[in-house]
């Protein structure tokens, strides 16, 4: 039996929705940089410069490099593109230049934006509403409807093209979700996880003008299921807003977290000065 030809699907790495994201730490290898000449030394910082510039001709959407505070690296990278091979493409310019053999991958955390299946739609937050006390058809409740109609279009986008906040201090740490005997979270019912979860965004939203978050997702990626991104006006607000939310039950009771990451954004001239790399 002859069968209608069928389309051929269209190949493609950029997601249908959403940006690809990578997570990027380094540390420099001083003894290796201790043989270099000045002149190699002169010629490596304007090759990694022009390979971290966000307005370079080959660069991602995204591009935002940081000093890390510690001794997990000397500084980071956070860098969004709809095509992954043009973030990777990052990393592989700063191993062929000229430090490359002094610059050391430390650590990385590869993922995707995406719009989290507990942001509510403008029928759920009206539920929401009235489940808090608000009398549904009142002028209250539609002003309040009417409002989150008019945000939700912009959040959405913040969350899958995001655009950096202009704040000094930034903070990255992984995590999961508990799959253990009786604090499994993916056993919870769906209307359990969304209580849970509006109570951690009303702690959230205490921090609104100080912190700004973006949850990526390394499910399929990675090694762990999320990636948490915060930046703050002052590193104290990292400090305080982590605090704060982690005594809620989405959080007490069910998450796993990795390595914390904080760094302070700069650009790469800044890094290699910081670091006193060819000064």
């Amino acid at each position: 039996m002859n069968r209608p030809p069928q389309e051929p699907q269209e190949i493609s790495l950029k997601l249908e929705a959403g940006w690809h994201c990578s997570h990027l730490y380094y540390r420099f290898d001083r003894a290796r940089l201790a043989g270099f000449s000045q002149s190699e030394l002169a010629e490596g910082r304007t090759q990694l410069i022009a390979a971290l510039d966000p307005q370079g001709p080959d660069a991602p959407v995204r591009l935002q490099t940081s000093i890390t505070s510690g001794h997990k690296a000397d500084f980071g990278l956070m860098i969004l593109d709809p095509d992954p091979l043009v973030i990777d493409s990052v990393s592989q310019r700063l191993a062929a230049g000229p430090l490359g053999l002094a610059i050391v991958p430390t650590y990385s955390f590869v993922s995707v934006t995406e719009i989290s299946e507990y942001v509510p739609s403008v029928e759920q937050y009206g539920q929401r509403l009235v489940a808090e006390g608000v009398e549904e058809g009142s002028d209250a409740h539609r002003a309040k409807l009417k409002a989150y109609e008019g945000r939700l279009g912009a959040m959405n986008r913040q969350r899958l093209t995001p655009e950096f906040p202009p704040w000094p201090s930034t903070c990255f740490y992984p995590m999961n979700k508990k799959r253990k005997v009786g604090e499994n979270w993916f056993l919870l019912s769906k209307e359990d996880r969304n209580k849970l979860m509006a109570e951690h965004a009303t702690s959230g939203m205490a921090f609104a003008g100080k912190v700004s978050q973006l949850i990526t997702v390394g499910l399929g990626f990675d090694d762990w299921e999320w990636g948490v991104t915060l930046w703050a006006r002052n590193p104290e607000f990292l400090k305080d807003i982590v605090y704060r939310m982690r005594f809620d039950e989405a959080s007490a009771r069910y998450a796993e977290f990795g390595p914390f990451y904080t760094s302070y954004i700069t650009t790469a001239d800044e890094v290699l000065n910081h670091c006193r790399i060819g000064v």
